[in-house]
């Protein structure tokens, strides 16, 4: 687990909902259960400046740093898509985007990654294609300066051809595969953490199914059942995650208000 990502987790399930700012001190400790040295945990946070997602701020144990509003917006969405906080309708239009990509590679690698965060699956080289409009892409294709159209479409194949381009822009197969191996891989970890298990270990279990969940923010945009096969091995995913998810947030938060504190 890289340390930048671990912070953009660990600011998203726990110190967001805590005021969104800790100390330096508190952050290393709450990385240290999960193999993250100090060195990589301070490298992380300025490089997470620079980017925009946190800024410094003095708190009552020391220096430490705090959410921009932009991340506590991108947070926000992402806590609802992990936990599935919304009930998500569709109403049978895609928002379509073309774009025009930028030179760099560096860019359009990024450019890509964000789209596919928000939820649009690729077409071709510049149209992308998403089941609902969210909010936060306008404001993102400005900052980025991607000049950009915006479409609410149909297809004009009804139900049939909409699937048929559902299949173009995301690979469902390999989705559910990877729902299939998350389930496999992260069974064992969360099955080692019983009533005997300490805190620390808790939260470093929960921390590692949170991570590993996260990814699917990139890869699943949450289709609407009509569109998926039948049945979906993103719901029992989910299942799984709901149910150890909810199991290890007792002893996780208690280590961490125990590091914040100290």
């Amino acid at each position: 687990m890289q340390a930048r990502s671990a912070l953009f987790d660990l600011y998203g399930d726990h110190l967001r909902r805590r005021g969104g700012q800790a100390p330096v001190a508190a952050l290393i400790r709450l990385l240290a259960p999960l193999g993250i040295a100090a060195p990589a945990v301070r490298t992380a946070v300025s490089r997470m400046v620079r980017q925009g997602w946190l800024t410094p701020v003095r708190t009552r144990a020391g220096p430490g740093y705090g959410l921009t509003t932009k991340a506590f917006a991108r947070l926000e969405d992402a806590e609802a898509r992990i936990y599935r906080t919304r009930q998500l309708s569709w109403s049978g239009r895609f928002d379509l985007l073309i774009v025009t990509n930028p030179t760099a590679r560096a860019d359009r690698e990024r450019l890509a990654a964000n789209l596919e965060f928000l939820g649009y699956g690729r077409l071709d080289t510049s149209s992308w294609i998403a089941p609902r409009a969210p909010g936060e892409v306008d404001e993102m294709l400005n900052d980025a300066g991607i000049r950009y159209e915006r479409f609410s479409a149909a297809h004009a194949g009804g139900a049939a051809g909409a699937r048929v381009m559902v299949g173009r822009a995301w690979d469902l197969t390999a989705i559910e595969a990877a729902y299939a191996d998350f389930i496999e891989r992260l069974t064992p970890v969360v099955r080692a953490v019983d009533a005997h298990s300490d805190d620390e270990t808790a939260f470093a279990a929960r921390s590692r199914l949170v991570h590993e969940w996260r990814a699917f923010l990139f890869r699943d945009p949450q289709l609407p059942a009509s569109l998926l096969p039948d049945p979906w091995m993103g719901t029992a995913a989910a299942a799984f995650f709901d149910r150890h998810a909810g199991r290890l947030r007792p002893p996780a938060d208690r280590f961490v208000d125990h590091c914040l504190k100290e």
